[in-house]
């Protein structure tokens, strides 16, 4: 245990040592190489942000304006027939959008039912087997300058799908 702790100890300042000896055995300027870096970090920055915001002003309309109650009362004979809890709805609706909401909604399930209930255990499984896949592909595409996305979507929205179906099916039988 006392060697991993002296490696962790000694973890950054050794790798910030051979990137400074590689850079004087190239010659190279570790400073400009850096600006250059941070430069291009802002760049990427400055190209994200309107998404972000777009995305994040979304989310905030859906979970205030009651829009996500009344998705979740019409989907509520479906869910009901496939014994689907619907109190993970709001949860599975919220995980492709927003990693955030679907966060704030999971602490929610836990703070309610127990982490060690089956809901709770299943809104675990969906975080940990799902994608926030709108944020995720508004952020890759756009900084890569993406327009069409229409694949991506689609398949993503399937994984993610199949990825709350099965947490919740095998989540109930365990």
């Amino acid at each position: 245990m006392k060697i991993i702790n002296y490696i962790s100890i000694i973890a950054m300042p050794a790798i910030i040592f051979l990137i400074i000896s590689y850079s004087y055995i190239e010659k190279k300027s570790v400073f400009d190489i850096f600006i250059d870096g941070a430069k291009e970090g802002i760049e990427i920055v400055y190209n994200i942000f309107p998404t972000l915001i777009g995305l994040f002003v979304a989310v905030g309309a859906l979970r205030n304006s009651g829009l996500l109650d009344l998705i979740i009362n019409c989907l509520s004979p479906i869910i009901q027939t496939i014994n689907i809890p619907k109190e993970i709805m709001p949860l599975a609706i919220l995980r492709p959008i927003s990693g955030s909401s679907a966060i704030a909604v999971a602490t929610d399930i836990m703070n309610n039912y127990g982490v060690d209930s089956n809901i709770g255990r299943i809104a675990s499984v969906i975080m940990g087997s799902t994608e926030t896949t709108l944020y995720t592909i508004a952020v890759y595409s756009s900084c890569v300058k993406i327009k069409n996305t229409r694949g991506i979507l689609i398949a993503a929205l399937i994984g993610d799908f199949i990825g709350i179906i099965v947490s919740i099916f095998v989540c109930s039988f365990m």
